[in-house]
């Protein structure tokens, strides 16, 4: 868990809970690199950079178990594939990580205006806390990432954590609104399954036809348009 003091809470406008991959960082190419690394180490084939859109998500198990070959996908070898992913991934995930365009400023402006700013990611805890602290230093309240214990996305309770750790009440429009942002049907899943209102963002690795599809409060097609969430709300 990483957490940086709290805007004071008589300045609180509300809090934004963010994903992390697809959402404030394009890390595909990283992840991808990463899996193939792991997956010619033990002797799979590889996938090809543009298939990895749609087998993450869901944390590392569920991307490693995607991955696999039909006939492959056992606990045994999604273990194998982790103990190399893992270390690989933590010394190579900023190779070709970047934060989409406009997004560092336009974290800083929502900041400045008194929005606190919170991370709920699938990808593993000490990964998810380090590259946040990389590309966006001190602009976020609380990072958190996949647990032991805790479920993953699109179960709630990284919601509710994040509430917990930044000592907020229920979800209230009134005074706190939280609102979650997200690129990924299974983002649009969580806010639903905490009573969130959802912003989906079109920028990051979900089909845009999809998102559509599945009714999210507000649909945006770049990170500048997320200064506007107070007339939103």
């Amino acid at each position: 868990m990483t957490t940086i003091p709290a805007t004071d809470p008589a300045r609180r406008r509300g809090l934004l809970i963010f994903d992390l991959d697809g959402t404030l960082l394009n890390t595909i190419a990283d992840l991808g690199a990463a899996c193939n690394e792991a997956l010619a180490c033990c002797g799979f084939p590889t996938h090809r950079p543009d298939e990895y859109p749609r087998l993450v998500g869901n944390g590392v198990n569920k991307l490693l178990e995607r991955a696999l070959p039909e006939g492959a996908k056992t606990e045994a070898n999604i273990l194998r594939l982790r103990r190399v992913f893992i270390p690989y991934y933590d010394t190579h995930n900023r190779v070709f990580t970047r934060p989409y365009e406009g997004m560092p400023d336009v974290l800083r402006v929502l900041r400045d205006r008194g929005w606190l700013l919170a991370v709920a990611s699938n990808k593993y805890q000490q990964a998810a806390a380090d590259i946040v602290a990389h590309y966006f230093p001190g602009l976020f309240d609380v990072v958190l990432g996949e647990r032991e214990g805790c479920p993953r996305k699109p179960d709630p309770q990284i919601v509710s954590d994040i509430l917990r750790l930044l000592g907020l009440p229920a979800p209230d429009r009134a005074t706190c609104p939280v609102v979650y942002v997200g690129d990924s049907d299974v983002d649009i899943l969580t806010a639903r399954n905490a009573g969130l209102p959802v912003i989906a963002c079109t920028w990051g690795f979900c089909d845009t036809a999809l998102l559509r599809d599945l009714a999210p409060d507000y649909l945006i097609d770049t990170p500048d348009e997320l200064i506007t969430i107070p007339k939103l709300l």
